[in-house]
């Protein structure tokens, strides 16, 4: 009976999924991701590998979603928000510990992937899939099929410019890919995290801003707010651009309810038309929707 593995390497967990010949799902685990640390990171995806391996007592196919892209070039990881796996062939020093052929992707388009075949986005033409997470990214499905692109960076979304940035939104934010005022310096859970921090003085983490909204706390409120309105106008580029039929959220901040409503009513006045038929959903498989996807790398 064939075994896929499939590996969400995370800036803050490491997930690995083992799944039967029809899909069905044999093991699941997680772990923190070492902070850092590259060689750390290669001995927790092996020992996740192995773990789901002597549990089924199979080996199987192995396919990783990874932040960042492999280079065409060098064959070694580039942009990736998890900094310490830049410049790192992964995929060989993975191949070599694993003793097997190893199949690398980008996270957000596993995520992308996933969601599109049987996920939210199931039956879409054209899927946008975003992961707001430690980092922002996204894929694009079109038919079924995740795009690369001839730079292996189709769907770099978090590193374009924040749209009409002004009032709040200055000074622009550095980002770590040397630019300044990326959508991922706004809307990753760092970036929530520290603009309350900035316009409130208070520190916070993302869950507890928005349990504050929930509860009236006026500055929490305020900021969810700004996140809303940066989440929408960055949105309204990419239906201007792609006009893709769904929208699918991932990562950590998908899970904030209010998104869904309010997004879609703030983004109206950035797109050009005069209707606007996407819809913004959540991840079926919540923030698992990537693993899935990885382990997917390895079809029929």
């Amino acid at each position: 009976m064939q075994l896929r593995i499939g590996i969400d390497l995370g800036g803050t967990k490491i997930e690995v999924i083992a799944l039967g010949a029809a899909g069905q799902e044999l093991a699941r685990h997680r772990v923190p991701t070492p902070q850092g640390d590259y060689a750390a990171t290669l001995a927790a995806v092996v020992g996740l590998v192995e773990r789901v391996e002597r549990e089924t007592g199979r080996r199987g196919t192995v396919g990783v979603g990874t932040p960042g892209a492999l280079s065409r070039v060098s064959g070694l990881i580039k942009n990736a928000n998890s900094t310490c796996l830049i410049g790192e062939p992964l995929k060989d020093d993975l191949q070599a510990l694993l003793g097997r052929e190893v199949r690398v992707a980008n996270d957000a388009n596993c995520f992308a992937l996933s969601e599109a075949v049987d996920g939210a986005g199931r039956g879409a033409q054209v899927v946008f899939g975003v992961i707001l997470g430690t980092g922002v990214g996204a894929g694009i499905v079109v038919n079924g099929r995740a795009l690369d692109g001839a730079n292996g960076i189709a769907g770099e979304w978090g590193h374009n410019p924040l749209p009409l940035p002004a009032g709040d939104d200055l000074p622009l934010p550095a980002c770590y890919c040397g630019r300044a005022g990326c959508i991922e310096t706004y809307l990753s859970g760092p970036g929530l995290a520290m603009d309350h921090a900035r316009c409130s003085g208070e520190l916070a983490r993302p869950e507890g801003i928005v349990a504050g909204a929930a509860e009236g706390d006026p500055a929490c409120e305020a900021s969810l707010a700004r996140y809303e309105q940066r989440l929408a106008r960055a949105l309204a580029g990419v239906i201007n651009i792609l006009d893709p039929d769904v929208i699918v959220l991932g990562g950590g901040l998908s899970n904030i309810e209010r998104l869904y409503q309010r997004v879609p009513s703030l983004w109206c006045p950035h797109v050009f038309s005069d209707h606007v038929a996407t819809r913004l959903v959540q991840a079926r498989h919540g923030d698992s929707s990537g693993v899935w996807g990885a382990a997917w790398l390895w079809p029929d």
